[in-house]
């Protein structure tokens, strides 16, 4: 990850033209001072003599480089030294804060490929430590690559990146949240062969060691033991056995709230017997996004030490078709008592989760967030920008919209409307996996909501169709977003400062 400022950088150390004056060549021998504007709406966002250094911006002579959404301009004065104009309004429907982090994104990408050693970032207009925090994580959002199976890798360069004035900057959190969102993105872009639901175990045992997390570990032995029938009934079809973690973060302190993270983990779908097509199934690795999310959320929540109990649920199984793989038309009986028909094997999601929310409500919690690729129904109704929400407590789910607008991460909240609940009804068994026809999405919330224990707050995350980019979006070139990982955090952090009850 590339320096951010130091302490004694944010503690009052300023860098002034001045600093670099026998440095009047390229920007590889001194500072680019970076200037933040809003091209469409011809207005600046950093502060200085706006009218003076807007008017080069259109001045062919002066421009030293230009590519998308960025100029590279000289400016005439005793230094001579060149100034980086980043673009904060190219992208249509983001709010200032993700525009800036788009800024902080670009200005990283740009600084790397060009080998620049220091980059100077003024006072921005009307400044706040949320927009500083923004542009940081757009910088920290840069250096993220996963490049561990290219035999060639890029050689990172070292930035420093200087703000010329002495606003605090919490360095310390944002490493730790990026530290969580590296650790997410990482095991989602894992191939399936070498991220089996065991290697999610060791993975999550070594987590809960480093962070003194309390852990507890159910294969396919103690889930038959403890009536945990989902997992069990999803990966018998595999030889990589199934299981279920649970983390638990249990801080000094009391709080009101018992905050219950629980992730769909198959960690490679096939779809099972209900084989899916060929086509990009090889990013059916991605399918225990939810699982890599909630395991470095609970990371990033004990390493800032919220004072809130949270525990994290894997539910983690593999999805494929084998001799003792579950069969459309199989009935199972869940641990609360109903049976289940499975209808289709490639529903297999909400199969997972039946036991993930089942053990949120016996360890007490009073506010359960699940989090899963559940549906392909959702990205056709949402696309690739929005992810779903569904809750049964308003409270909750504005919570959670709030959390992901500060963040980049935008939710809709979708209906659970009872009457297509209906659908779900077996002539068999009490409840089953798929329905005929109707809104995929709605129905498969429906589905886990038959599942919740009466009385606790609930919100259910799809994140079917924002979990994964194969050509890029945003501030990620390719592969996994760790999307939701960022509101889920922030979430914790509100209800730890909102419910906070001294001892």
């Amino acid at each position: 990850m590339k320096k951010k400022p130091s302490n004694s950088e944010r503690s009052g150390r300023k860098r002034s033209a001045a600093t670099s004056k026998e440095h009047s060549g390229w920007w590889g021998d001194g500072p680019v001072f970076v200037f933040l504007y809003n091209k469409r709406k011809k207005e600046a966002l950093t502060n200085g003599n706006a009218k003076e250094i807007l008017q080069f911006i259109g001045d062919s002579e002066h421009v030293l480089h230009e590519s998308e959404a960025l100029r590279i301009i000289r400016i005439n004065n005793e230094y001579s030294h060149p100034v980086l104009f980043v673009d904060t309004g190219k992208e249509a429907g983001l709010d200032l804060l993700d525009h800036l982090r788009m800024a902080g994104y670009r200005l990283a990408k740009w600084a790397e490929n060009n080998s620049v050693k220091t980059l100077l970032i003024p006072p921005l207009k009307e400044d706040s430590e949320k927009k500083r925090n923004a542009i940081l994580q757009g910088l920290c959002h840069a250096s993220y690559a996963f490049d561990k199976y290219k035999s060639k890798k890029n050689k990172k360069t070292d930035i420093e990146y200087l703000f010329a004035d002495d606003m605090e900057i919490d360095g310390r959190s944002l490493q730790i949240l990026f530290s969580g969102i590296d650790l997410a993105k990482n095991l989602i872009n894992e191939p399936g062969v070498s991220l089996t639901p065991e290697i999610m175990v060791n993975i999550a045992q070594s987590i809960a060691q480093k962070h003194g997390l309390a852990i507890k570990i159910r294969r396919s032995r103690e889930l038959e033991r403890d009536g945990y029938n989902g997992i069990l009934t999803v990966g018998r079809g595999s030889k990589n056995e199934p299981a279920m973690v649970t983390l638990s973060y249990k801080p000094k302190h009391l709080n009101l709230v018992s905050l219950a993270l629980v992730g769909k983990g198959i960690t490679f779908d096939t779809g099972g017997i209900s084989l899916k097509p060929q086509d990009k199934m090889h990013e059916m690795k991605c399918d225990m996004s939810g699982a890599a999310i909630v395991l470095a959320a609970i990371q990033v929540i004990a390493e800032l030490k919220l004072p809130i109990r949270v525990d994290a649920i894997l539910c983690l199984a593999e999805n494929r078709p084998g001799e003792n793989a579950m069969l459309p038309g199989d009935i199972f009986k869940t641990k609360n008592g109903k049976t289940v028909m499975v209808e289709n094997t490639d529903a297999e999601g909400r199969l997972v989760l039946i036991d993930g929310l089942i053990e949120a409500a016996e360890l007490g919690a009073t506010h359960i967030i699940d989090i899963a690729t559940l549906t392909g129904a959702i990205k056709r109704a949402l696309g690739t920008c929005i992810g779903g929400l569904f809750s049964n407590s308003d409270g909750l789910a504005l919570t959670i919209r709030e959390s992901g607008a500060e963040n980049g991460e935008k939710w809709w909240r979708m209906p659970l409307d009872e009457e297509y609940a209906e659908g779900l009804k077996d002539k068999v068994a009490d409840i089953r996996n798929i329905t005929d026809d109707g809104p995929g999405a709605i129905t498969a919330a429906l589905f886990l909501k038959e599942f919740m224990k009466e009385g606790l707050q609930w919100a259910h995350l799809d994140i079917a169709g924002v979990d994964f980019t194969a050509n890029g979006y945003k501030y990620t070139e390719h592969g996994a977003t760790a999307f939701g990982l960022k509101t889920i955090v922030e979430t914790a952090k509100r209800y730890a400062t909102d419910y906070y009850a001294q001892d």
